[in-house]
């Protein structure tokens, strides 16, 4: 084995560590601001509709991008069930599903360490390295967390919507 094999086995699990080190920091109680629920909006979404734009050469990636999309739909309309909402007078916080929004999050990132792996590994072979959207395993993947962060952040700003709403009535 090569020494930059050797590296890229040690640094992986540290990578993948603190990923998910970050994650769950992000899925503590938060602070509900819209500007990063319209970001989360439109960054998801676009995760989501910029790769179904390039397959509708390839019915099976695109399937297999919708199935995730609506899987993460699904996935994130039980979140938001389990998703604790505070209106106090500091103001507007929300704690969403912690296990849940890892996992989703981390098998995304395990993909893409895979196919970081899987280039590396081709390196110096005659066969070509293999495109974000080859894989329907991948596509699955981008289609469930695009789909499920960007319903929580549409249901977030509904949210933020109705309470402005109410405070309007009284």
């Amino acid at each position: 084995m090569s020494l930059t094999t050797l590296a890229l086995i040690a640094l992986v699990p540290v990578l993948v560590w603190r990923i998910y080190q970050r994650l769950k920091t992000q899925m503590a109680r938060q602070r509900s601001i819209m500007s990063r629920h319209y970001t989360g909006l439109l960054v998801f979404s676009a995760m989501v509709l910029v790769p179904a734009t390039e397959l509708f050469d390839r019915p099976l990636s695109l399937a297999a991008l919708a199935a995730g999309a609506i899987a993460g739909l699904g996935l994130g309309a039980y979140g938001l069930r389990k998703t604790r909402f505070e209106n106090t007078s500091e103001g507007y916080f929300f704690t969403p599903p912690m296990r849940m929004g890892i996992l989703v999050a981390m098998l995304l990132v395990a993909r893409v360490i895979y196919l970081g792996i899987e280039i590396y590994m081709n390196q110096g072979s005659s066969r070509p390295n293999p495109r974000f959207s080859d894989s329907l395993a991948t596509m699955f993947c981008v289609g469930l967390t695009g789909a499920y962060f960007a319903t929580f952040s549409a249901s977030l700003m509904r949210w933020r919507q109705r309470l402005r709403k109410e405070v309007g009535k009284i």
